[in-house]
């Protein structure tokens, strides 16, 4: 765990414009330990998430049960399905000619729904920063769980009375490409974020 840590912080590190200065500190020397063979069993992205998602003080959670379920209660999950709705949405588009257009008139996004998302959006950059400062992988992931959880409000919110996409009885709009614009955006963050963990952000689930 503290080898895939300090090797996730690296790539926080390049991430954020900094540069890992070599120090003679303690050398990590992986060893076997019980729960290894499970480990691989989960394969590289449960096992990866499992690792990186407490805080350091924390033990992990390596039960199957919770880590492999393709269900709301597993926040890995749910940061990977959140992206795949967002890909699913530009391809959406893409076949209705719809093109995402960000608004940049101040206001644009009045919602709260849409302002909450924006500013998990806008933090993003922050929290890279912070979790290679603080040699804290954990602090991305659960922002990224924080992200996906605030495009699911954002796109329940909209999707019966103004959906990100026009329905049949809707032409497009300017609201509708750029709230495309938002989505898109939230998929370009989450893939990243997973990207620096080490963890695949599949377009379809």
């Amino acid at each position: 765990r503290a080898a895939l840590v300090a090797h996730v912080v690296r790539g926080l590190v390049h991430a954020a414009g900094g540069v890992v200065v070599a120090g003679r500190g303690p050398v990590v020397r992986p060893v076997p330990v019980p729960g290894v063979e499970l480990l691989r069993s989960l394969g590289p992205d449960a096992a990866r998430w499992a690792l990186l998602q407490p805080a350091g003080h924390d033990l992990p959670d390596l039960d199957p049960s919770r880590l492999l379920s393709q269900r709301e209660d597993n926040p890995l999950f749910r940061v990977r399905y959140a992206h795949a709705r967002t890909r699913a949405l530009m391809r959406n588009a893409g076949q209705l000619g719809l093109a995402a257009e960000p608004q940049p008139e101040s206001g644009a996004y009045d919602h709260p729904a849409e302002t909450g998302l924006l500013a998990l959006l806008a933090d993003h950059p922050r929290t890279i920063e912070a979790a290679a400062r603080h040699r804290a992988p954990d602090q991305l992931a659960r922002h990224l769980v924080g992200v996906a959880d605030a495009f699911f409000r954002f796109h329940d919110r909209f999707h019966d009375d103004c959906p990100v996409l026009p329905s049949h009885q809707h032409k497009p709009s300017a609201v509708h490409r750029s709230r495309l614009a938002l989505a898109d955006a939230t998929g370009a963050v989450l893939a990243g974020g997973l990207h620096l963990l080490g963890i695949s952000a599949p377009e379809h689930l």
